[in-house]
């Protein structure tokens, strides 16, 4: 893996980046309450957006990449078109911190956990389908399952949760992880969850039957994010002043990318391969080539 190049994104930290579905362009959102658009042939500004009144925590695209959504600390979720960015919709459920966002594979649903423990999920058109309490405590992480009958969640707190949709009947509740679970990811066309605990651990786990498959130790506490690109070949985790590169399939690390900054906001790999891309508590977008 080859550093890039590193720019100036934001004022303040990166929080989250995604790639367009096409992997022409970078999306970031950061703690300055903006969006911003960038090539990737040359890594330069296309436009800035104004999202919202507080930081942008989360960002999430359809896989058509027409549709961005976007989370906040000022509790609103919004959906853009693109590439103009123009805003459609703005969503709210009650005024706690939205610090993630996520959309359905196929497009038709939002989903937005926030602080007090609550998931709730829209059509794109804006309509509630489901609004679930998952936790008395914050939720920093939602995945669904590729066709959508399955959301997990989880935050602070050792308990990972899954609902049937659109109900939000509950379907089992995950134990291991302890302080907090920061990631969750479907993978294998559904037939896993991965997890990324604080205490150091991925977990996997058969969504056949829920039991725990595979313990992966991590070499100690802290990691804040996991990510996995769109072919299931690698895995990257964000830790402190670094990023680790992993095989997947294996989970064996492979590579460690150093940072810069003691904070590691948004990592994203392109869905055609080609980069990772991480952000940084210094504002900051750092870009590697994974050939």
């Amino acid at each position: 893996m080859r550093k890039v190049t590193t720019f100036e994104a934001h004022e303040g930290q990166v929080l989250d980046l995604v790639f367009s579905a096409d992997s022409h362009r970078l999306i970031s959102a950061g703690m300055d309450n903006t969006i911003v658009l960038w090539t990737v042939d040359d890594w330069e500004l296309i436009v800035t957006r104004e999202a919202h009144e507080k930081s942008v925590n989360s960002l999430a695209l359809a896989p058509d990449g027409t549709t961005l959504v976007t989370g906040s600390s000022d509790a609103a979720v919004k959906l853009w078109s693109l590439p103009e960015v123009t805003l459609d919709r703005t969503l709210q459920d009650r005024k706690k911190v939205v610090a993630v966002v996520a959309i359905s594979a196929d497009g038709r649903w939002v989903i937005a956990g926030s602080y007090g423990g609550r998931a709730v999920i829209w059509t794109v058109a804006g309509e509630e389908v489901a609004a679930i309490q998952a936790s008395q405590r914050n939720l920093t992480s939602v995945a669904l399952s590729p066709d959508a009958p399955l959301l997990a969640t989880a935050g602070l707190g050792d308990e990972i949760k899954v609902w049937q949709l659109p109900s939000g009947a509950p379907i089992a509740t995950l134990s291991g992880h302890q302080t907090a679970v920061s990631s969750l990811r479907f993978i294998a066309d559904g037939e896993r969850l991965v997890s990324l605990g604080y205490e150091g651990t991925i977990r996997l786990w058969r969504t056949e039957t829920w039991q725990q498959e595979r313990v992966v130790e991590l070499d100690g506490e802290g990691a804040r994010r996991l990510l996995i690109s769109a072919d299931e070949t690698w895995a990257a985790l964000s830790l402190e002043g670094r990023i680790q590169v992993w095989d997947a399939e294996h989970w064996k690390p492979i590579e460690e990318l150093a940072v810069g900054t003691k904070a590691v906001g948004g990592i994203a790999f392109s869905p055609n391969g080609a980069w990772l891309a991480a952000g940084g508590a210094d504002g900051k977008i750092r870009i590697w080539s994974m050939a």
